[in-house]
């Protein structure tokens, strides 16, 4: 299987810079008020990386918005995506400004995703997985096999039902691809 060289994992610091960030990111965004900026961020920060903010609130999903490869620096894709999980996620009305401290923030910091033909070699709980069939594709994070306790098919099935595909297309002409991400969230939260 080829694999796409990592990304340095992120330090305990980073993940608390990059939680607080996006914190600052939704309040930003609730109160109108232009995104927050990061003052002398570290090199690794920098870095063009993939990243999902997710937002939960009382043990739900409340907002998930991500970008699978990152082209503007970390800390960027972050703040944009955490705005966005806030207010822009279809699947859910925008966050009220008086959720803001009743949310708990979790990132996944994505590596490249690569393309495979043996879908025995996804390992639940360290890949996520993306199908693709012509101009319909989606996404589904490393932990949330674990979290609905799917088996390997059921997280392929359920990636081509989210996309809008038959269950089965991962198996008849799908482009399987699949990722690792580094997550971490917000403690002292509530838990989702």
């Amino acid at each position: 299987m080829p694999m796409t060289e990592s990304l340095s994992p992120l330090t305990p610091e980073q993940e608390t810079t990059l939680l607080d960030l996006a914190r600052r990111a939704v309040a930003a965004r609730l109160d109108s008020r232009p995104a927050p900026r990061l003052e002398d961020p570290s090199p690794r920060l920098l870095v063009p990386q993939g990243a999902f903010v997710s937002l939960h609130l009382a043990r739900a999903l409340r907002g998930c918005v991500g970008m699978v490869m990152g082209s503007p620096p970390l800390a960027t894709t972050v703040c944009e995506c955490a705005a966005a999980a806030a207010t822009e996620d279809p699947r859910f009305e925008p966050l009220a400004a008086s959720d803001l401290e009743r949310i708990r923030i979790e990132i996944s910091a994505l590596d490249p995703p690569f393309r495979i033909a043996d879908p025995s070699r996804i390992v639940l709980g360290t890949h996520g997985v993306m199908v693709t069939l012509g101009r319909r594709h989606a996404l589904l994070l490393p932990q949330v096999a674990v979290e609905q306790g799917w088996d390997v098919p059921t997280l392929l099935e359920e990636t081509c039902r989210k996309a809008g595909l038959p269950p089965d297309t991962w198996r008849r002409g799908g482009i399987v691809e699949i990722f690792s991400a580094q997550v971490f969230s917000e403690k002292g939260r509530p838990p989702h």
